[in-house]
């Protein structure tokens, strides 16, 4: 995040906010699109699959949380003009999924999820809020300091982004290497596959005169794929007796990110897609 605001200036973020449509494109693909594949991956792994119940809770329970600041590093690598209108997705979906996010749940899984309002506040301020800050009034203010360590910040922010998705897989490895654990993955990978999907094809069915669709779509699709799934286990771990249902949130923080920028190498060198 300090990265993007170091990269990014204060005309970015009030131009992404000149476009109001898409910031509502980006929330119901979040909030509808997303929890509606959820629900769809979590049924399919129970009664099609043979899954425990707790692990299709917590296919469910992926599919309710808000998008992940990942999703705005992603768009800053690939469209770095997009990575502004990222942000304020992002924010907002982060900034609403205290009430939101409990209330997915509560109709997708039947169980209230109660969420900290101050510590989610806190988590926001921490690590998007701040950092950004930092960035734009460095940038703005110290612009020599900017320049030199711009470009060390994308190789830095790599290893940091591998440390963090990397840490949750392993506490739960021996839950990853069960029995139903790669049948577990293949519903994960399915259902962040289509995410992306569908939030690059169904931004091409609501925006097609928009002159930047391509770097919207490909905007909409990380914003759509890539979800806060650190959040989701740590809902996971206080709120639910049954230790499985964070399995699918700590396979969805490695696969999603693996995903995400995969498609960031793929479109990074091919524009046109």
């Amino acid at each position: 995040m300090f990265a993007v605001g170091v990269n990014s200036s204060e005309k970015d973020f009030v131009e992404a906010f000149k476009r109001p449509a898409a910031i509502l494109a980006g929330y119901i693909g979040q909030f509808i699109v997303k929890p509606i594949l959820g629900y769809i991956f979590g049924i399919i792994s129970v009664s099609v699959l043979g899954l425990p119940t707790s692990v299709g809770a917590g296919v469910m329970l992926v599919s309710c949380v808000s998008g992940a600041q990942l999703s705005n590093y992603a768009t800053f690598l690939t469209d770095p003009s997009m990575a502004p209108l990222s942000i304020v997705m992002t924010s907002l979906s982060t900034a609403t999924a205290v009430f939101v996010t409990p209330l997915l749940s509560l109709l997708l899984i039947g169980k209230r999820l109660p969420v900290d309002v101050k510590g989610m506040v806190s988590s926001i301020l921490q690590i998007v809020v701040t950092p950004i800050a930092a960035g734009l009034l460095l940038n703005r203010f110290f612009p020599r300091i900017s320049n030199t360590i711009r470009p060390f910040l994308p190789p830095f922010s790599v290893l940091v982004t591998a440390c963090c998705v990397g840490a949750p897989l392993a506490i739960n490895v021996e839950s990853v290497i069960s029995p139903f654990g790669a049948t577990l993955v293949a519903v994960i990978i399915s259902f962040h596959l289509l995410a992306f999907v569908a939030g690059y094809f169904l931004t091409g069915l609501v925006f097609p005169e928009t002159p930047d669709l391509k770097a919207l779509q490909r905007t909409m699709s990380f914003e759509t794929g890539m979800q806060s799934s650190l959040l989701a286990l740590a809902l996971a771990n206080r709120f639910f007796q049954d230790p499985l249902v964070a399995v699918p949130p700590a396979i969805s923080t490695v696969l999603m990110s693996l995903m995400g920028f995969l498609l960031v190498m793929i479109w990074a060198k091919k524009k046109d897609l």
